[in-house]
């Protein structure tokens, strides 16, 4: 039973990160494509979080936590990237 369910997981995840990269590419404005990218990042902390689970592998919860970690200082520069009335 778990096996199906971390299945569908997958199944899931991959269904957001090809919606997220679709985002990427056409998103309109800059916030847009910069918040498919966030998205993307916490897309791939799922899959590595699922992986360790589905494995039994703790370390691969320390590979998530980077990726986390990464990605909200990726956001916090880019919030003061436009706060400081950056051009899109």
């Amino acid at each position: 039973m778990l096996s199906i369910a971390i299945d569908v997981v997958y199944f899931m995840l991959s269904l957001a990160l090809l919606f997220a990269f679709i985002r990427l590419t056409r998103g309109p404005s800059l916030p847009d494509r910069v918040v498919a990218l966030e998205l993307i990042a916490s897309v791939v902390f799922g899959y590595v979080g699922v992986h360790a689970i589905d494995t039994g592998v703790s370390s691969f919860l320390d590979v998530a936590i980077v990726i986390a970690l990464t990605a909200f200082l990726a956001a916090i520069g880019f919030a003061r990237f436009v706060e400081r009335g950056a051009k899109e």
